[in-house]
């Protein structure tokens, strides 16, 4: 009796190619990168959990590491931007303080997941990241520096208060990443915008 014929070797599974890939890929790569790590999370996971190919994430990034800088910085730019709107209107110095603070909260609810990698990225990016006058603490620190200039508030180390007063919102958003502190973090501005004005006050 003749044997059958061996089925013919079935090519490797293929995922479908997914419309808007890129979106889902970085969501992916957020979770893990906040999760596991930027280091233990490998380009097959994030196109797994994004439901894409690894070839979907390599159309639109070079590799993991491109895919986390990109997502610091589109955080880390446009709070560069809000700081810089809220801190040049118009209006008192207290006026002023509440809309930054409020506007650092307002980022931070909208989408905690990406303002929660910006957060626990910061050590390791903002060393490769070459000084820029546009960086939002260096906004903080030329503000501050007019502000005294100008004899709105006490002389002082710019670098210092800018560091005490972004150390306010940034430990604040820290608490509430480990879960200490509840709701969300703009119905802590007010709060927030007193301590700041504290110590830009402070001599």
């Amino acid at each position: 009796m003749a044997r059958s014929a061996a089925p013919p070797p079935q090519p490797p599974d293929k995922k479908p190619r997914v419309r808007n890939a890129k979106p889902k890929i970085e969501r992916a790569a957020l979770k893990l990168f906040i999760h596991e790590g930027v280091d233990a999370a490998t380009t097959r996971e994030i196109a797994d959990k994004a439901g894409v190919s690894e070839g979907a994430l390599y159309r639109h990034y070079k590799g993991k590491d491109e895919l986390a800088l990109s997502l610091f910085q589109a955080t880390h730019n446009r709070l560069s931007q809000m700081l810089t709107e809220a801190l040049s209107s118009k209006g008192s110095l207290d006026t002023k303080v509440h809309a930054a603070v409020l506007a650092y909260c307002t980022l931070a609810d909208e989408d905690f997941l990406l303002f929660s990698f910006h957060l626990v990225s910061l050590n390791r990016y903002l060393p490769y990241d070459k000084r820029r006058e546009d960086d939002p603490v260096s906004v903080t620190e030329k503000i501050i520096s007019g502000l005294m200039d100008a004899g709105a508030i006490p002389k002082g180390d710019p670098a210092l208060k800018a560091a005490m007063a972004l150390g306010v919102v940034m430990q604040a958003g820290q608490n509430k990443i480990y879960n200490r502190l509840q709701g969300p973090l703009s119905q802590h501005a007010p709060a927030l915008s007193r301590a700041v004005l504290a110590v830009l006050k402070s001599a």
